[in-house]
């Protein structure tokens, strides 16, 4: 099968992409800080989604339909189950009491960082993949290679989704977010004041260089973020667990458009109050995929299929039958 690895010229095409839309994003149209509107936040959520899209297009025209829905797949599974850790980041901020204008600037540290982290998850993770093959065997009168590391990422995927079903709404909402390993990270080396400056992490209060409560929530979200990938990472092993870089690709194109989608996501919460009932199944269906993988292999087009009628199904069942406060 052919990998993203073997067309050096897209992958040089996407790092060239990121890094001049970041540019953009820090360095000109977020400058200053700033309340986003909705409509902004609509507009580069826009800009976000047809990047991924076009880029997808160029693997469907180098590489082919496998390709194409491997990276489809991913991104929106990504997507998906990012909705519900942007939840947890709208209780962060109102936690913190961050001002509305600094909101963007803590998101986009955060995510800066999710790029590296999701880079170290996702590389480690296929090479643990690759080496933990075991034997070919025969099963049920078929040759089966059972992978280790799969087989246990689908059993925890299974569980996740049993728990994400079960979950009781608003588990979070009296978390001590001051209790995060994030927060007591940046304690534990800077000194931190009760006040914001601005959009600044660090400030100067009796002549003694402090951080800010704002780096603080950067840690928090960071933090907040490797928890969430510990769900979000092994489930999109079962589309391409041989391809890195197409799930590194898709998983940065989801995440770098987090940030319009949680300035959406906190004005629109409604049309996604029956969400975590379709992503509990999709965890649920990528552990089982996982699991049968060596007996029956479920194609990329089946598995985007699958995810992407999930999600329109529990979107609508949000909005015909919203939960009430």
């Amino acid at each position: 099968m052919d990998h993203l690895i073997n067309h050096p010229g897209i992958l040089t095409a996407f790092s060239v992409i990121i890094f001049i839309m970041l540019l953009l994003d820090l360095g000109v149209f977020n400058k200053k800080s700033h309340v986003v509107s909705n409509r902004e936040a609509l507009i580069w959520s826009v800009v976000w989604i047809s990047l991924a899209m076009g880029f997808s297009g160029v693997i469907y025209y180098f590489m082919g339909l496998e390709q194409f829905t491997q990276f489809q797949s991913a991104y929106w599974i990504e997507k998906a189950l990012s909705v519900d850790n942007l939840f947890v980041f709208i209780l962060v901020f109102g936690f913190f009491n961050v001002p509305k204008e600094h909101h963007h600037k803590v998101l986009f540290w955060g995510i800066i960082g999710a790029l590296v982290f999701r880079a170290i998850f996702i590389f480690t993770g296929v090479e643990l993949i690759n080496m933990t093959y075991l034997p070919e065997m025969d099963l049920f009168g078929h040759a089966a290679r059972i992978n280790v590391v799969l087989s246990i990422f689908g059993i925890f995927l299974i569980v996740a989704g049993i728990k994400s079903w079960f979950a009781e709404d608003g588990d979070d909402g009296d978390k001590d977010f001051t209790k995060s390993p994030g927060a007591r990270l940046v304690h534990r080396f800077f000194k931190v004041s009760k006040n914001y400056d601005g959009d600044k992490f660090f400030t100067i209060e009796n002549g003694i260089k402090m951080a800010t409560p704002l780096l603080v929530v950067v840690a928090v979200i960071e933090f907040t973020d490797l928890i969430f990938a510990v769900d979000s990472i092994p489930a999109i092993f079962a589309i391409a667990p041989d391809d890195p870089f197409i799930l590194y690709t898709s998983n940065i194109f989801a995440i770098l458009g987090l940030r319009a989608l949680y300035f959406l996501l906190a004005n629109f919460m409604y049309m996604f109050s029956r969400l975590k009932y379709g992503l509990a199944v999709i965890l649920s269906f990528i552990g089982v995929k996982m699991l049968i993988s060596p007996f029956f292999h479920i194609s990329s087009p089946v598995s985007l299929l699958i995810v992407g009628g999930i999600l329109i199904l529990s979107v609508a069942a949000s909005l015909l039958f919203p939960v009430k406060e």
